[in-house]
């Protein structure tokens, strides 16, 4: 079964590190990624920038609307994902308690289906 983890973090959190924190913040979750990789459970990982680089998009009565970040409604964002091949759910949760930014941020574990079940 395939298990997707998000990774929500604070809004600004990465703003208030230092770049050396950043850059080990960010080399604890490359090696969280290679340990899964080696374990045959990881199928894709991807961090992704910071919410102030996004859009949203909303399609209403056939009309786009766009909105730039930052996004003042939002206080979390999804800051990457970690997409797993895993037994159990209980898999899924274990892997995810190893997950570095689970003492930083909070790790959301979502198994793969179809949207309407």
């Amino acid at each position: 079964m395939s298990y997707m983890l998000l990774i929500v973090e604070p809004i600004g959190q990465r703003a208030q590190r230092t770049p050396e924190a950043g850059q080990a913040a960010y080399d604890s979750m490359l090696q969280y990624a290679a340990d899964l990789k080696s374990r045959g459970l990881l199928q894709d990982a991807q961090s992704l920038k910071s919410e102030t680089d996004g859009v949203k998009l909303q399609v209403r009565d056939g009309r786009q609307r766009l909105l730039d970040g930052p996004y003042a409604e939002a206080k979390e964002m999804i800051g990457g994902f970690f997409l797993l091949n895993c037994e159990t759910r209980e898999q899924a949760v274990a892997i995810a308690a190893e997950c570095p930014a689970a003492q930083w941020c909070t790790v959301e574990i979502r198994e793969l289906g179809p949207c309407f079940a």
